[in-house]
């Protein structure tokens, strides 16, 4: 069975390119609907390019943090086309 962390990285892996999902949807759609502080705590910890960790935001739809630093965030979301 897979950890919650293997979940978190399965879910945001499939989010494409210009959709974001909130923590806590991610933390739903992984089976554990009260750990979206938890969802953050393994996206600030993950290195993996493939995983697409800017694509998750904040419930109150602000951008949330992001390990590669919150500018570039950003920027990443603008030129996907999230962000006008």
């Amino acid at each position: 069975m897979p950890s919650f962390s293997e979940k978190v990285y399965h879910i945001v892996g499939k989010i494409p390119a210009g959709k974001v999902l909130t923590y806590k949807q991610v933390a739903q759609y992984a089976g554990r609907p009260k750990a979206s502080r938890a969802v953050g705590n393994i996206l600030n910890k993950n290195n993996n390019p493939a995983v697409p960790c800017h694509r998750v935001i904040r419930s109150d739809g602000k951008i949330g943090g992001y390990n590669r630093g919150r500018k570039r965030k950003i920027a990443i979301l603008k030129k996907e086309g999230f962000i006008k």
